[in-house]
């Protein structure tokens, strides 16, 4: 008896009805879902494609794991503590760094920007030779100090790594107060002259850029062996891809291991952590194109209820037999409610296998350009398992309700059984 609503579901659904419009709602049901269900596919692959390119392009500057103080905006470091983190793991190198925002003076053009202090060997683990735009990756020779401006900044300066003026960066002296008289005498000042420009994404391009360590750290008024964190870059042949399950177990052996070293009184961030608003704001995005998406399938979806309501008064005469030969009240709804929902699967599954197939033929060959320059010629798509699972049980879960809703109203306005 389990069977028997089921087998009777289909046999309505694909036999000939005796009103030609019914056919013709079904079809456009079943095909509204098809569209829906690929086109939602479709597009959560594109933008996961999207989302891969900002995270690859924030991912380059931002180490594996940041250990910055708890409070406080400096902390000292030594190397035998650089080497014990080297040591850990997975760990490529430690990077001590400081960041501070610096005021920018270059030909008259002015600007507020961010300086980081490196080491000089900080390019063997940072990967910035392929963001690299013009000049080179040196950050000084002989008596003269270089920097790597981002390309934003150095538009807005007006400075070319081809150019021999260097920019004037100033920062408040910490021990005393600003002269109202002198207020240069109040300041701490360097000049750096730009070696290169480099091009990783608006956040960095635009704020960003990098001066040797002990010049920054004497522009600060810090002490040697003082940083604003520690970055620890790991080795990609032992961890494994940003996003892969045996890196996110490294950063999290990592960050406990470090901890132990370093004791109470820091805070250790991953690559999601450290830029945290931009990777939520991300999710927060796809979520609602999801639910933009969904909200039209679910319109869609609506035609079945039309469909169906039509096929119950049609079988009308069905319903009084099915009663007669012993079916109740529960056996008699099922049939209706899975020839509702049949109409809906019918559409789900083909609009996965054809949104998977147009993922997959993007994924491959490309055929949907981007317009534009763009680092991409292609719009990327990445097909994710949980993006067709999530989107498989949603359509499923509308066509189930809209079959059940004409069904029940039928049943209980026409007082049936």
């Amino acid at each position: 008896m389990t069977r028997l609503p089921l087998f009777v579901a289909l046999r309505y659904l694909f036999a000939r009805k005796s009103h030609n419009v019914i056919n013709i709602i079904s079809a456009i049901s079943a095909t509204g879902m098809a569209v829906g269900t690929a086109a939602l596919i479709l597009i959560l692959s594109i933008y996961n494609g999207l989302d891969s390119i900002v995270r690859s392009g924030e991912g380059m500057v931002e180490p594996d794991v940041l250990i910055e103080p708890s409070r406080g905006k400096t902390f000292v470091f030594s190397d035998s503590l650089l080497q014990a983190l080297e040591s850990l793991p997975g760990v490529a190198s430690a990077e001590p760094v400081v960041d501070e925002i610096v005021f920018i003076d270059y030909e008259g053009r002015q600007s507020v920007a961010r300086m980081k202090g490196v080491m000089p060997d900080y390019f063997e683990s940072q990967p910035l030779q392929d963001a690299l735009v013009e000049g080179s990756l040196d950050l000084g020779k002989g008596s003269l100090d270089f920097s790597i401006v981002g390309r934003g900044l150095a538009h807005s300066l007006g400075l070319s790594s081809r150019f021999v003026a260097g920019m004037d960066v100033y920062y408040p002296k910490t021990d005393r107060d600003i002269s109202l008289t002198d207020p240069l005498s109040s300041l701490n000042s360097a000049r750096f002259f730009p070696s290169g420009v480099v091009s990783v994404n608006s956040s960095f391009d635009e704020r960003y850029f990098l001066a040797p360590y002990v010049a920054a750290v004497h522009l600060l008024g810090l002490p040697y062996g003082c940083c604003s964190s520690i970055e620890l870059r790991f080795d990609i042949a032992v961890t494994g891809p940003w996003g892969d399950r045996s890196y996110d177990k490294a950063v999290s052996s990592v960050k406990k291991a470090a901890g132990s070293i370093l004791g109470d009184g820091y805070d250790f961030k991953n690559k999601e952590e450290q830029n945290e608003t931009l990777y939520r704001m991300l999710e927060a995005e796809k979520i609602m194109i999801f639910l933009i998406l969904f909200f039209v399938i679910i319109i869609i979806a609506f035609n079945i209820f039309g469909s169906l309501s039509m096929l119950i008064m049609e079988k009308s005469d069905d319903i009084g037999t099915f009663a007669a030969m012993g079916a109740d009240r529960r056996t008699i709804k099922r049939i209706f409610v899975y020839e509702g929902w049949s109409i809906s699967l019918l559409g789900l599954v083909a609009g996965l296998a054809v949104g998977v197939c147009l993922v997959l033929l993007q994924q491959h060959f490309g055929l949907l350009k981007m317009p534009g320059n763009y680092i991409v010629t292609a719009y990327p798509a990445v097909l994710e398992l949980r993006d067709v699972l999530i989107s498989a049980a949603g359509v499923g879960l509308v066509g189930y309700i809209v079959a059940l809703l004409p069904v029940r109203s039928y049943f209980k306005r026409m007082n049936v059984l």
